[in-house]
């Protein structure tokens, strides 16, 4: 990567409630697709605005166009009628007390295989890629996030053997890659908070009601994937991996100690890891040692999981301590996570979310002047 972006960002951020409310219109039958499309556009226009205002270096759509991060597309059609409920787990931790939640996920299983049709990230980055001075990057999911929706009871038909999944899933993103880099695309994240489950025993056990060897598909074949699926010449990918977020609530607790050598020296055709690294959960940096020192690590130390803004001085001083592990000259800085990864997701105002990129700038300008 020739250009290292100091002060990033995740992807999502909140949307309006007018982008919401106009959505339900949609499904409602009550607002037309042209009207919707309106809104969507007002909404992007306003989320390119508050990162060039906030000063960091590279800006996202927002991915206003999704309802959560991994759906491309508005994804305002009626849910699918396959799809099966599923209820997620989530943890918290304030003040030493423990709290948890449940909600419930409406899951689409895959039924049919997976061919690329057409790419949808295509239009998010070229409306916006007209509307901004500033370098823009797309997110799309990773290979896994396909996986974690075979099911044995509607996708056995089609995938008996869910590594033939992964397999379709990694060519099918390649040509989405392929079909954003013909328009100009040269940085693209790649979502995968599902690979921070692998040592998490709490939400490993969740993936074991798929099926008994889903952990050890991830592990293996789905890291695999995951690196194969990044390699498209002339971008440049990163990978971002986070514990998942759900208004401050999370789904895994397993620490970077964990993961770094089953992830980082397997996906070497990563240019960025984009790490979230704002509490207790993802330990030491220690393992920052396992990346090749080539790549660049993007610190998550700034929380979307809370509105207070991190101290300058502390983070300045983590930014020190991860250097000890990892050059300074490779290191950038961005927020843990998104700020809103679903439509509900959020625990904090517009005002708030831009003091935070605001933070975020400016320590990057501190530290990399």
């Amino acid at each position: 990567m020739e250009t290292i972006y100091r002060a990033d960002v995740i992807g999502s951020l909140i949307r309006p409630v007018y982008l919401n409310q106009g959505r339900a219109a949609l499904r409602a039958g009550s607002m037309t697709a042209q009207e919707f499309k309106q809104l969507e556009d007002r909404a992007v226009n306003e989320a390119l605005a508050l990162q060039e205002a906030a000063g960091v270096d590279v800006v996202t759509d927002g991915e206003m166009r999704r309802v959560v991060f991994y759906a491309l597309g508005s994804g305002a059609a009626q849910p699918d009628p396959k799809a099966a409920q599923r209820t997620l787990h989530w943890r918290r931790q304030i003040d030493g007390i423990r709290q948890e939640q449940e909600t419930i996920s409406w899951v689409t299983p895959i039924t049919s295989k997976l061919v690329f049709k057409g790419s949808r990230a295509v239009e998010e980055f070229r409306y916006a890629r007209a509307r901004t001075s500033k370098p823009l990057k797309i997110a799309i999911p990773a290979p896994t996030a396909f996986l974690t929706r075979w099911s044995p009871e509607h996708s056995a038909a089609v995938y008996p053997d869910p590594v033939e999944l992964l397999a379709d899933a990694t060519t099918m993103l390649r040509e989405e890659v392929r079909a954003l880099a013909a328009v100009g695309c040269s940085y693209v994240q790649i979502d995968a908070p599902e690979l921070c489950a692998l040592n998490d025993e709490w939400r490993s056990n969740y993936a074991l009601e798929q099926h008994p060897k889903m952990r050890d598909w991830m592990r293996k074949e789905g890291v695999e994937a995951l690196d194969a699926l990044a390699t498209v010449p002339g971008v440049a990918f990163g990978l971002h991996m986070c514990r998942s977020n759900h208004k401050g609530f999370w789904m895994s607790e397993a620490p970077w100690e964990k993961l770094a050598r089953e992830i980082f020296p397997r996906t070497r055709n990563y240019d960025l890891f984009l790490l979230e690294y704002d509490d207790w959960r993802a330990g030491s940096f220690e393992p920052l040692r396992e990346i090749a020192p080539d790549k660049v690590a993007v610190l998550g130390l700034l929380s979307t999981k809370r509105a207070a803004l991190e101290p300058m001085a502390e983070v300045i001083a983590r930014i020190e301590q991860a250097a000890r592990y990892f050059p300074l000259e490779r290191l950038a800085l961005s927020t843990q996570c998104g700020f809103s990864p679903a439509a509900d997701g959020s625990v904090m105002s517009q005002d708030e979310e831009l003091a935070k990129l605001r933070l975020v700038a400016e320590i990057a300008r501190q530290v990399w002047r």
